[in-house]
C-alpha cells in the first residue's frame, strides 16, 4: 500500500506568565507587563507550530531538537526555531499545506495582533498568508490561562509529501 500523502500534526505548549518578561507571540511583540517564563522567547504559539509541523512528519518533537539544556538557545527567537524545523520538514519531503491554531490567554487581548502574527508566521515560512489560521481565546477566568499566570497554544498543520517523503 502507497504511504499516505497527507499527515496531520497536533501541537501545545504553554508557559507561566512572569513580571519582567517580553510578551512574544506568534512572534509579535505584544505590551503588557508580564511574559511567557522559557528557555527561548517562549513563543507558545511557535513552540505549538513547531511540534505540530515535527509531529506529522514524524521528527520527534521541539525539545529534541533544541534542548532547553543547551546554552545557544537560552532566549532564542521562537520563529528561528520554526523555520528549522520546516527546514527538515522540506528535506524530509515535506510541505505545509495549512495550519490552524489557537492561543489561551486572559489577558492582553491578542485579536488586534492577530493579522502581523499570521503575517510575520506566513513569512517565517515562505507560506500565503491564507494558509495560517491563528485564533485567540480566553477561558473565561477558569485555570491557568484565565487567572492570568499562564498562556497556552494549540496548532494543527497538515503537511503533503513532495514525493520524496520520508518517515
Amino acid at each position: 500500500m502507497p504511504a499516505p500523502r497527507l499527515r496531520v500534526g497536533h501541537g501545545f505548549d504553554a508557559h507561566r506568565l512572569i513580571e519582567g518578561r517580553p510578551f512574544v507571540i506568534g512572534g509579535v511583540r505584544i505590551p503588557h507587563p508580564t511574559g511567557p517564563l522559557g528557555h527561548s522567547d517562549a513563543d507558545a504559539l511557535a513552540h505549538a507550530i513547531s511540534d505540530a509541523l515535527l509531529g506529522a512528519c514524524a521528527l520527534g518533537d521541539l525539545g529534541a531538537h533544541f534542548p532547553d539544556t543547551d546554552p545557544q538557545w537560552k532566549d532564542a527567537d521562537s520563529l528561528r526555531l520554526l523555520a528549522a524545523c520546516h527546514e527538515l520538514a522540506v528535506r524530509h519531503g515535506w510541505t505545509i499545506a495549512n495550519i490552524d491554531a489557537t492561543v489561551v490567554v486572559q489577558a492582553p487581548k491578542l485579536s488586534p495582533y492577530l493579522s502581523a502574527m499570521r503575517d510575520a508566521l506566513a513569512d517565517t515560512l515562505g507560506l500565503e498568508v491564507e494558509r495560517i489560521s491563528v485564533k485567540a481565546k480566553t477561558s473565561e477566568g477558569l485555570g491557568y490561562t484565565g487567572d492570568g499566570s499562564g498562556i497556552a497554544a494549540y496548532a494543527v498543520v497538515l503537511v503533503e509529501a513532495l514525493g520524496n517523503a520520508e518517515g
